[in-house]
């Protein structure tokens, strides 16, 4: 039976890839501060034989008794409120963090898999972003603290894969979403599911116009245990090339959900935000056979009744 470590396991991408290894056969072992994961996204696997939950830092050393075949690294944060509430722990998790699991892999001759972001390609001045394009990114400003460390992460494990001879893999995530989301994760699916049940104002920064690409977690999913499993270790971007407009997103969330939310337009209020987004899975789709499945539609009803069943009305 495999043994796979997974950081960051405790956390809405995180807990789903766990749910895949066991479902694979795999032992897993899960390391998380619950900084911004939750424990409840794992409560499920509790008492079983084939999981196991170490609450720690990864930023701090740590050792994993017994063999270990697999260490994926998920931890970080990964929403924009979360960079401000927590700037110097996401340089760090990205930095000290990173270097602690490469680290464990040394030790247990393990391979290594780290979740990278389409935020290394910043604002991007080409569209759609293939992984050969080195992005557009402010390296001081507020979204700094997140690209910068996924991208100096990327050159570590780019590292220990050349002078280290550890067996790399990176993903680069473009926007996931699904059920297991935090309320206020702060990212625009939660945002306009949460304003539309509660009967809020659903809010669209600027005039709507920007785009994103939105993939359903268990796509993401299948990509990340493709990859896995790959020989190749160069990044590999993973997500839904189908774009949209964040106002299109907005009229689509009002109509799964039967909401009568108006939608209002506010400047935008976060710096740097990427005016365009959308991943260019040429590489994943001839390396891996990889492509979404599940469709924009049929995703977003499976999270909003998970979102449903938290949310409390607006009194």
């Amino acid at each position: 039976m495999p043994r796979a470590v997974v950081t960051g396991g405790a956390g809405f991408i995180g807990s789903h890839l766990v749910d895949r290894l066991i479902a694979e056969g795999w032992q897993v072992v899960v390391i998380d501060n619950l900084i911004t994961g939750r424990e409840e996204n794992l409560q499920h696997l509790m008492g079983r034989p084939d999981f196991e939950f170490i609450r720690h830092d990864v930023c701090e050393p740590f050792e994993v008794e017994g063999a270990v075949d697999y260490v994926f690294h998920l931890a970080s944060t990964a929403s924009p409120v979360d960079f401000v509430r927590h700037p110097l722990e996401t340089l760090r998790v990205g930095s000290y963090g990173t270097e602690n699991a490469l680290e464990l892999a040394v030790r247990k001759g393990a391979k290594f898999l780290f979740s990278s972001t389409s935020e290394v390609y910043g604002d991007p001045l080409v569209h759609p972003q293939s992984e050969d394009y080195w992005g557009n990114v402010n390296p001081i400003g507020v979204r700094g603290v997140y690209d910068e460390a996924k991208r100096y992460a990327e050159s570590l494990v780019m590292a220990y894969h050349r002078y280290k001879g550890v067996d790399t893999r990176i993903v680069r995530i473009f926007n996931t979403y699904g059920e297991r989301m935090r309320l206020d994760d702060g990212r625009v699916v939660p945002n306009f599911v949460c304003q539309a049940l509660r009967g809020e104002p659903i809010t669209v920064y600027g005039d709507g116009s920007q785009t994103r690409s939105f993939c359903y977690v268990s796509d993401l999913v299948e990509g990340i245990w493709r990859l896995a499993h790959a020989d190749y270790h160069l990044p590999i971007n993973i997500g839904n090339p189908e774009e949209r407009t964040i106002l299109e997103f907005a009229q689509l969330i009002k109509r799964l959900t039967g909401s009568d939310s108006p939608i209002v337009f506010q400047e935008f209020f976060t710096p740097d935000d990427p005016k365009q987004r959308c991943p260019d899975i040429t590489r994943a789709r001839q390396i891996l056979g990889w492509e979404p499945r599940v469709s924009l539609e049929e995703g977003l009803r499976r999270t909003i009744e998970y979102f449903r069943a938290r949310v409390q009305p607006a009194s």
